[in-house]
């Protein structure tokens, strides 16, 4: 007998009583493991020599582009293929077993179940009342004719079930046991070399979510309804619903698994896109119950840390907008529905249930804020939706004109206000970490006005964009990168509870007319945070080019740590000793501040791959690489989980910055308004692939480029895309020609802003199955 995993890595003392059973240590496994993670596949291959069988395990979570509702199935899909490499013919038992720990012990009940096309293991407790917490079901299931079902063990002790398997005379045991745990398991019969497959589905059903802290009067925890239980009466019809539509579900999750691994990114900025796209599939993220996509920042072994769909750290996440645009715009408007005042005003973290109002005896955080303005802007980009722009136009007028009452009091586009911030505490007077964001807000929330036809306010957010730009490329840029005028009074206008909460946290021992946790002449990672959002969007520059550029630059030079042995850190140490890593912040110029802001020695991942991205759309790929490998290189399966990038708990939501690595690399633009799609690879360009996706389709865009020819096609695998012009970085050639699925298309090349725009006469549709190919001579 063999446990289904490789051997027991890591620590060998669990609180010094020995290696523990967490992972069935002191049962045999298998010798030899290997793990390839692709997200949304894993592939586990189990070998031993001295075992007759080998297992390739294949285990997949749906996750289809743009069908948020299979990908919010709550069931894994676990499939065992199972060899016999002997020279003899082989019974062989596959079995998995489940445990019922759901809620009080007296409630428990496990029962085999055979219905709807599956056997299985049904695990539930009714607890107190539909409404009660502990209430829930978990079922393992098999599409598998001839599989057997053991409810309840004898006796709940591992070894009592191992002695069970050797020695039971009849199989399953038919005697009712006592003990919380059972078994699913299948018999086959292999001849040498033969190898057979055995699909099991996990599915789980916990219909009510606690408040983590809101109470009912009677005191109990304030609750609403998971959305999967809106959809799913228990965790048998989730397994049924999967079960019966496992070929479509498991097909189009492959198919979005190929065209993304099918891309020519370098192999690490591939593995840091997928690995951390899995973060959406964790604890870290849920659906309230209408559909809403509700975040914490992280999450903890237990629950959730750090609630709200936090704006300032959720501002870095890229992923969810384009591969499930409609899940991103609920989110802006549960935030902005339940979190603003009507000045403007927005609590950065949007409490629970839906429908509770926001205080305001917190700061409101100046990045979070404008992010979600900037956020606006892309989402209309993704989509083309009008109407939701519409909707939701007078609120993100107000989220941004909130500036002009504390931030940007004077109106002369530079925040010297007290800004709270990402780093849980707040920056005094004008910088570009907060300044950047705003100037971006000011030009997206521009556009958006001169589409709605509001050419004053237009003129307005320009007229200050520009006068902000001003003011920090002279006031601000010292050469190298862009440091922070301290404004010691910048607290002053707040009301008194918010002034004094920044009061209390003193001031500094160095320079003492300035309050704590300030950078000053310091080199911040994300001082350019808003250019980022600038380049993913289209927006310009909205500084000097050539001072965006030598910032960038500095921020490398300065700040990235190929090997940290000599580094300092006392605080949060997530990398050392020879590992590599992008620092928060540093002195190169001196006059660090005695209280610098708590954070700056630390490395964040989400950071790095901020500055990563904007540093490939500047052209320095090889840098902005090193930087996503140096986060790789710490994630490889040895130390830390290669899935789980972690800062303020696991799988932290601002490591979803990572999908930015891929529009940089692959030059990415769209716009849904004008019907128009950009590529500009910045690797691998005469023979290049890579994937996309926006709210109406997704597919892959290639280009195979030589002396005479550049061949592009934009196949569309699932949805449809609308194009009027696809942009390209080409140069010098202006004959060309379309066909769609063999069906010539009349198309002109025209100059377009940095390279070939190839125009359409009337818009073209590229259903799914179909692929846009163009000849450019």
């Amino acid at each position: 007998m063999r446990v289904l995993q490789g051997p027991k890595c890591g620590s060998l003392n669990k609180g010094g009583g020995g290696a523990g059973h967490d992972a069935g240590e002191g049962l045999p496994h298998f010798r030899e493991v290997a793990f390839r993670g692709e997200f949304p596949i894993a592939h586990v291959a189990l070998r031993d020599r001295s075992f007759p069988v080998e297992a390739d395990l294949t285990a997949v979570s749906p996750f289809i582009p743009l069908n948020d509702a299979d990908s919010s199935i709550p069931a894994a899909v676990l499939t065992y293929e199972i060899r016999n490499r002997s020279k003899q013919a082989l019974k062989v038992s596959v079995m998995g077993n489940l445990t019922n720990d759901i809620g009080k012990a007296e409630g428990r009940t496990n029962k085999a179940r055979r219905a709807d096309g599956l056997q299985g293991l049904e695990l539930s407790n009714p607890g107190e009342g539909d409404d009660d917490p502990q209430c829930g079901s978990m079922v393992l299931a098999t599409p598998t004719g001839s599989a057997w079902v053991w409810p309840s063990w004898h006796d709940g002790r591992v070894l009592k079930f191992w002695e069970a398997v050797a020695w039971e005379k009849k199989w399953p045991p038919v005697r009712k046991g006592q003990s919380h745990t059972g078994t699913l398991g299948v018999d086959m019969e292999l001849e040498p070399g033969e190898a057979a497959t055995v699909t099991f589905i996990l599915a789980w059903h916990f219909p009510n979510y606690p408040h983590w802290r809101a109470c009912c009067d009677d005191g109990q925890p304030v609750t609403w309804k998971n959305w999967y239980a809106t959809k799913w009466r228990d965790a048998w019809a989730v397994a049924r619903y999967a079960g019966k539509h496992l070929p479509r579900l498991t097909a189009e999750t492959m198919q979005f698994h190929d065209a993304l691994f099918a891309s020519t990114l370098p192999t690490v900025a591939l593995d840091a896109i997928s690995s951390q796209l899995s973060i959406l599939c964790t604890n870290t993220c849920l659906r309230l119950t209408d559909g809403t996509f509700y975040g914490f920042e992280g999450c903890t072994d237990g629950s959730g840390c750090c609630e709200g769909s936090c704006t300032h750290v959720w501002n870095y996440a890229q992923a969810l907008p384009y591969l499930f645009p409609a899940l991103q715009r609920s989110m802006r408007e549960a935030d902005w529905a339940n979190s603003m005042q009507d000045d403007g005003f927005v609590c950065f973290r949007m409490p629970l249930p839906l429908g509770t109002k926001a205080g305001t005896d917190f700061h409101p955080a100046a990045d979070g804020q404008m992010g979600t303005v900037i956020q606006v802007y892309r989402e209309w980009l993704v989509s083309g939706d009008d109407d939701w722009l519409r909707t939701i136009w007078p609120q993100c007028v107000k989220a941004l004109e909130f500036a002009w009452k504390y931030w940007d009091a004077d109106r002369d586009g530079v925040m010297e206000g007290m800004q709270h911030n990402t780093y849980d505490m707040e920056f005094y007077g004008a910088n570009t970490m907060m300044g950047s964001l705003y100037l971006a807000a000011l030009t997206a929330a521009g556009r958006l006005a001169e589409h709605l036809g509001e050419s004053e306010r237009a003129a307005e957010y320009r007229e200050l964009a520009e006068r902000g730009r001003r003011f920090s490329d002279e006031k601000l840029f010292n050469g190298e990168y862009y440091e922070q005028i301290v404004n010691p009074s910048a607290h002053e206008p707040w009301p008194e509870d918010l002034r004094k909460r920044a009061i209390d946290h003193g001031v500094d021992d160095k320079f003492d007319t300035w309050p704590r946790w300030q950078f000053g002449k310091g080199c911040l990672s994300d001082q350019l945070l808003g250019q980022w959002y600038a380049e993913m969007l289209g927006l310009g520059k909205l500084y000097d080019s050539e001072h965006i550029r030598e910032t960038l630059q500095s921020i490398f030079r300065h700040n990235w740590r190929p090997d940290l042995s000599e580094h300092f850190c006392s605080l949060r140490v997530y990398a050392l000793n020879d590992e590599a890593g992008l620092l928060i912040a540093s002195w190169p110029r001196g006059e660090r501040p005695g209280y610098a802001f708590w954070f700056a020695d630390e490395v964040w991942c989400g950071i790095e791959y901020q500055v990563a991205s904007h540093l490939i759309y500047e052209g320095f790929v090889a840098e902005g690489l090193a930087i996503v490998k140096g986060v790789r290189d710490r994630h490889t399966g040895q130390q830390r989980n290669p899935w789980n990038e972690f800062e303020c708990g696991h799988h932290y939501a601002r490591s979803l910055a990572s999908y930015s690595v891929l529009l940089a690399l692959s030059g990415f633009s769209y716009s849904a308004p004008e019907q128009r799609l950009g590529m500009a690879p910045r690797v691998s360009t005469d023979d290049f692939r890579t994937f996309f996706c926006v709210a109406d389709g997704w597919g892959s865009y290639a280009q195979s480029i030589s002396k005479k020819q550049a061949k592009l096609s934009v196949e569309v695998i699932q949805g449809a895309l609308t194009l009027q012009a696809l942009d390209t970085a080409l140069e010098g050639r202006a004959k060309v020609s379309a066909r769609l699925d063999g069906k010539a298309v009349t198309v002109e090349a025209v100059a377009g802003e940095k390279g070939l725009r190839l125009q359409f006469a009337r818009p073209v549709t590229i259903g799914a199955g179909q692929t846009l190919s163009v000849s450019v001579r």
